[in-house]
C-alpha cells in the first residue's frame, strides 16, 4: 500500500510516499481502508519533531473509510461499515489499523470527506464549549482564529449554546466567514488590537470566555480580553508555544483561569467518544453544523497541504483523498 513517512524530522519535503506492507489487524483492532485523511497542525508538530515518536512515522491522526477485516474480539464495528475515528496515528496511508473503541459508524448521508474533516475539529470545538467553558445563554465568549476549519465549528457551537461570540481574523474574506458561521463581532487583529476591541465592544467587562489555538502571538491579549475570573482555553499554538510566564500575572489580570486542554483527555472513555462524535455527525447530517473544506489534497501532495497549513493561508478544513 501507499504510506506517507517522516523518516527524518523537518520540513514538508520530508514527506515521503512510500510503498510498505498492508498491516493486519490484531486483537481489539480494525483494518480499515481509509477514504479520506484530515490534515492537522498535529500532523506538523510530529512531522517537524516537536512532538517525539519512533521513526519512520506514518503521519495523520483522523481517517474516514471502509472496515476491511477484524481481528480478535471485536464487537464494534463490522467488515464493511462505513466509519471515522481520530487520535489513533496513521491515517496518510491506504490503510490503517485502528483500535475497534476508536471507531465510530458515519450515519447515511455524511460521506467519508466530510467525515474525516469533522472529528477532530468537531469534537475539539464540542469539548471546548460544552466541557471545557460550558457555555450557556447570554456568556460571551472570543474565538481566535474563527474562519479556521476549528474556529468556524466553535463559533456555531457556542451560538447554538446562545453565546454571544467575538471572533478575531486576518482579513477581510475571513471576516465573511465568521460572520457566515454566526459571529456577532468580527475583529481584523491585523488593523487593531483585538483586546481593545472586546474591552470597548462590552464596555469594559471583557469576554466570559476566550477559545485560543494560536498561542504565542495572542496570549498575551486574550489574556487582556477577559472579564475577572474569566477562562483562557488555550487548546493549540499556531504561532508557537507560550513562553514560560509568571503566574501572579493571572491575579493582577482578574484572578482569571488559564486550561491548557486537548482532545484525548476529554474522551477518556467510548461513552464520551460517541457522545461527542454522536452530536458532531448528527448535527452534520442535519444540517445544523456547516462544515468548510478549503481544499482537498491527493495523498501523494501531502507536502502542499503541510504548506498551507503552516502557512495560515487556510479558510476552513484540509483533507487528503486516499480512495
Amino acid at each position: 500500500m501507499k504510506s506517507i513517512h517522516v523518516n527524518t524530522p523537518g520540513g514538508p519535503e520530508n514527506l515521503e510516499l512510500v510503498e510498505v506492507p498492508v498491516p493486519q489487524p490484531g486483537p481489539g483492532q480494525a483494518l480499515v481502508r481509509i477514504a479520506a485523511s484530515g490534515v492537522n497542525f498535529i500532523d506538523i508538530y510530529f512531522r517537524t519533531g516537536l512532538y517525539k515518536s519512533d521513526l519512520p512515522i506514518t503521519l495523520g491522526s483522523e481517517g474516514a473509510g471502509t472496515v476491511e477485516s477484524l481481528g480478535e474480539g471485536v464487537t464494534e464495528v463490522a467488515p464493511g461499515d462505513r466509519v471515522a475515528y481520530v487520535m489513533a496515528r496513521g491515517s496518510y496511508a491506504e490503510f490503517a489499523v485502528v483500535p475497534a473503541a476508536s471507531l465510530v459508524k458515519l450515519p447515511a448521508h455524511v460521506g467519508f470527506q466530510t467525515a474525516a474533516a469533522a472529528m477532530l475539529q468537531g469534537m475539539t470545538a464540542h469539548y471546548l464549549t460544552h466541557s471545557t467553558f460550558p457555555l450557556k445563554p447570554g456568556d460571551t465568549c472570543l474565538v481566535q482564529a474563527a474562519a479556521g476549519g476549528t474556529g468556524a465549528l466553535v463559533v456555531q457551537l457556542a451560538k447554538m449554546l446562545g453565546a454571544r461570540v467575538f471572533g478575531t481574523v486576518s482579513t477581510p474574506e475571513k471576516a465573511a466567514i465568521a460572520r457566515a458561521a454566526g459571529a456577532d463581532e468580527v475583529i481584523l487583529y491585523t488593523e487593531q488590537p483585538f483586546d481593545a476591541e472586546v474591552k470597548r465592544l462590552t464596555a469594559g467587562r471583557g469576554v466570559d470566555v476566550v477559545y485560543d489555538s494560536v498561542g504565542r502571538t495572542t496570549f498575551d491579549q486574550s489574556l487582556n480580553s477577559l472579564r475577572p475570573r474569566g477562562t483562557l482555553a488555550l487548546f493549540g499554538q499556531s504561532s508557537g508555544s507560550v513562553p514560560p510566564f509568571d503566574l501572579s500575572i493571572l491575579n493582577g489580570k482578574g484572578s482569571l483561569f488559564v486550561t491548557r486542554p486537548s482532545l484525548g483527555f476529554y474522551l477518556l472513555t467510548r461513552e464520551e467518544l460517541l457522545w461527542r462524535a454522536g452530536d458532531v455527525l448528527q448535527w452534520l447530517d442535519q444540517g445544523k453544523l456547516k462544515l468548510r473544506i478549503d481544499h482537498a489534497y491527493p495523498l501523494a501532495e501531502a507536502a502542499a497541504a503541510h504548506r498551507a497549513l503552516e502557512g495560515r493561508k487556510t479558510a476552513g478544513k484540509l483533507i487528503l483523498t486516499i480512495a
